[in-house]
């Protein structure tokens, strides 16, 4: 009786329900879902089509997106030598003057919506503008490196020390003096540091007596002092240059 009871109250046994299978086929071993991305992509390239595929027009939507975007820290110089369309141009004026988020961003999707009208000629060419904002101009690359040359010169030789005061002799030397000297100290100290397996070997050691202590503050502060001397000197350059320019006045 009690096993009965035991019984009536049982839970029904259930047994799993079998999953309904995907449609598909195999590919080299692996599984295409019927209406995916992929299953688009090879029947695409059977049919023998050029077109892209969704993923990829996808990708070039996005990075037309980011490029717009971009553009709204171009220079003004470099936006007008890109030639852009007129439409495109006053959407990327208008969202740097809003400030709200909401109408911000939807001016940029405006943005990515131009973006995508242009050819990829035009895109290419925006991304070179946007790298040579990035790189700078080539006097500017120039100087630049001039800066660099004779700072290094500087704290590897007293000689280049002597030319520099002849160039610039409104320098403070005391101050540049000290400077040099504490940049070769840490030089010197990262050189103690470095390992056999890192020291250059011994015919270049000539060429490289000692390492330069990029990290270091008086490293960087002998950079300020040539850069402001130098574009001092370029400064006073450009305005004598200008005044010869000018017409002189009628009596």
């Amino acid at each position: 009786m009690i096993q009965a009871k035991r019984n009536l109250y049982a839970q029904p046994t259930r047994f799993p329900m079998a999953r309904k299978p995907r449609k598909g086929y195999f590919v080299h071993g692996h599984f295409v879902t019927a209406g995916s991305e992929l299953d688009k992509e090879l029947k695409a390239e059977l049919k023998g089509t050029t077109d892209k595929s969704r993923t990829d027009m996808k990708k070039d939507s996005d990075h037309r997106q980011t490029v717009g975007e971009d553009l709204m820290s171009l220079r003004a110089s470099l936006l007008k030598d890109l030639d852009l369309p007129e439409a495109l141009v006053q959407s990327l004026a208008t969202a740097k003057r809003l400030t709200d988020f909401g109408a911000k961003r939807r001016q940029l999707q405006h943005v990515g919506k131009l973006m995508r009208q242009l050819s990829d000629e035009d895109v290419v060419a925006c991304e070179a503008a946007l790298r040579a904002q990035h790189q700078g101009s080539p006097e500017e690359a120039a100087a630049m490196k001039g800066i660099e040359n004779w700072r290094d010169q500087l704290i590897a030789s007293d000689e280049a020390l002597t030319k520099w005061l002849e160039a610039h002799p409104d320098t403070d030397v005391q101050a540049l003096r000290s400077l040099i000297r504490q940049a070769r100290k840490d030089a010197q100290k990262a050189k103690d540091k470095q390992t056999d397996a890192t020291a250059p070997p011994p015919e270049t050691a000539a060429e490289h007596p000692m390492p330069l202590a990029k990290a270091g503050k008086a490293y960087k502060d002998i950079f300020q002092i040539v850069r402001q001397a130098l574009r001092a000197r370029q400064g006073a350059a450009d305005g004598q240059a200008l005044a010869n320019d000018r017409p002189d006045d009628e009596d």
